[in-house]
């Protein structure tokens, strides 16, 4: 009974311990940014706000150019969701459903590009956009963070497009479709669970993306919210009350988003990797 006991209690003890690792950061980052300046920098911590404000919100929506870091990023962000979505879909039917010369070749080079830090090609991709004269523009975001995405949406919706029989598309061809129709009103319908968990993780990649945009972008006006996160600065140090509703608004579409789609998501990165 004891073994059976303990194989029962450590598994949720374990449970409530990563719950709450990764949920206080989170709940301390909301709780800060209701809190008056007095208790952020109290020597004790208050753990429970009592005293709520809004003008940590206030500050932070006041910064310069805010509205324009808001259409920038929901731009970027949006366009090279879309994108990615729409090479991956033709990308990974190719993979799953055709046969040709160095097909496995294409499969490994998107893995090892998943797994390239984009970080290290910062100097040669701002070379590039500065010889095509296209700093401080939108255009290179798009298609690099487009770039970032594509690997991780290609590898993930080849194996549900794997997953869909074939004959399903066959016996639509052969009731007069074509192959573009039968992908579009047979397959098409079967990805909407890896289509929401790569549009997921797509999103949540451009929307946090700081490098590329710091070192391409130095106009204000053709700049994202990373970079909006890191200007509450005073002579006095950092206002930590404004960074952290800052941190808090710039996190919740992000939360949104992920609770209108985390059962699908969780279901299609799942599935995904295991089928194909």
């Amino acid at each position: 009974m004891r073994r059976s006991l303990f194989g029962r209690l450590w598994p949720n003890v374990t449970a409530v311990v990563l719950f709450v690792g990764c949920v206080f950061p989170v709940y301390w980052m909301f709780a800060t940014a209701f809190k008056p300046t007095g208790d952020i920098i109290a020597e004790d911590p208050v753990w429970f706000p009592t005293d709520v404000t809004l003008e940590h919100f206030r500050t932070a929506t006041g910064v310069e150019h805010f509205w324009t870091y808001v259409r920038n990023s929901l731009t970027v962000t949006v366009l090279a969701v879309t994108f990615s979505l729409i090479i991956a879909l033709a990308g990974s039917f190719a993979l799953a459903r055709m046969r040709f010369k160095g097909r496995r070749g294409f499969v490994i080079g998107f893995m090892l590009a998943q797994m390239a830090p984009w970080e290290v090609m910062i100097i040669a991709i701002y070379m590039i956009v500065r010889d095509a004269s296209m700093l401080n523009s939108l255009v290179p975001l798009t298609l690099f963070y487009t770039m970032m995405i594509l690997p991780f949406t290609i590898l993930t919706l080849r194996g549900f497009v794997a997953a869909v029989p074939k004959e399903l598309e066959e016996s639509a061809m052969v009731d007069g479709c074509t192959r573009a129709q039968a992908f579009r009103r047979v397959i098409l319908p079967l990805l909407a669970p890896g289509l929401m968990a790569t549009s997921l993780f797509g999103f949540i990649t451009a929307w946090n993306e700081f490098a590329l945009v710091l070192v391409l972008n130095k106009d204000a006006g053709a700049q994202t919210l990373p970079l909006w996160l890191s200007r509450f600065q005073t002579q006095f140090g950092n206002d930590w009350g404004a960074t952290m509703a800052a941190s808090s608004l710039f996190a919740v579409p992000i939360l949104i988003l992920f609770v209108f789609l985390q059962r699908k998501a969780v279901s299609g990165l799942t599935a995904g990797a295991v089928k194909g």
